[in-house]
């Protein structure tokens, strides 16, 4: 997202995110690659007494001076969040970049409200239902036509694991005792994944695409998210050289 950031010519961002370290490692990774100024940053409560009345912190951001808003809160807190970003109409004042905060599973409950500030927000991830290839478009159309709304990115990850699983079991015959084999299997990511091609690195971390998103509505007026552009193709974590794995 800092890399975004940098493309839309941001110049100063507020951020906000829970004060846990998820969401320290998510305020890390933005202010890593984000070139501009930090203007203000909030981190808040979290655990049993997570904070969630964001009003004085989004006006503090609103009166930073930022030009954008980067904000990390997943699960209840990400809905309240976005409630009420959008109910201190922040959306044409202070333009939205998230990440894990609105998705297919927090999206019906926008859309049952009418939170229309949250349309043309915009979020990076590794897949989105949009993603033109073979495996995703079945994925999609199977999980809409069973549940009736669009899958959520924990939907394509889990997807994923299974198949990566089955496509070690195929390539071992079976012989799960062989953990050499199993581990070479794995690493040689040889199925059909929804997020398209990609390959093991160093340190057993995918390497990658990672898109940018934006909250649409699509052609029957349903809330989802379309891809956007691409932000980095076939990309390595920024740790992998550091780590001491062999193989």
């Amino acid at each position: 997202m800092g890399e975004i950031l940098n493309r839309k010519g941001v110049k100063s961002l507020f951020i906000m995110a829970p004060d846990y370290p998820g969401g320290q490692d998510m305020v890390a990774g933005v202010q890593r690659t984000f070139k501009g100024k930090v203007s203000g940053k909030a981190l808040t409560s979290w655990g049993t007494d997570a904070q969630m009345n964001f009003s004085a912190e989004l006006n503090l951001a609103q009166q930073s001076g930022a030009e954008a808003l980067f904000a990390f809160y997943p699960g209840e807190a990400g809905v309240q969040f976005a409630k009420q970003y959008h109910q201190a109409g922040l959306s044409k004042k202070l333009p939205l970049y998230s990440v894990f905060t609105i998705n297919a599973l927090s999206l019906p409950v926008f859309e049952q409200d009418n939170i229309e500030g949250i349309i043309g927000s915009r979020m990076t991830g590794i897949w989105d239902p949009t993603l033109d290839n073979e495996a995703n478009r079945r994925f999609v159309s199977d999980y809409k036509e069973k549940y009736g709304r669009y899958p959520s990115y924990y939907a394509a990850q889990s997807y994923d694991a299974i198949m990566l699983i089955a496509s070690a079991v195929k390539a071992t015959g079976g012989n799960m005792a062989d953990k050499d084999a199993v581990r070479n299997a794995l690493e040689a990511a040889n199925y059909e994944s929804v997020r398209g091609k990609y390959t093991y690195g160093n340190n057993h971390f995918p390497i990658q695409n990672l898109y940018l998103r934006e909250v649409v509505k699509d052609d029957q007026g349903k809330w989802s998210t379309k891809v956007v552009e691409t932000v980095y193709t076939n990309h390595q974590d920024s740790y992998a050289s550091s780590c001491s794995i062999k193989n």
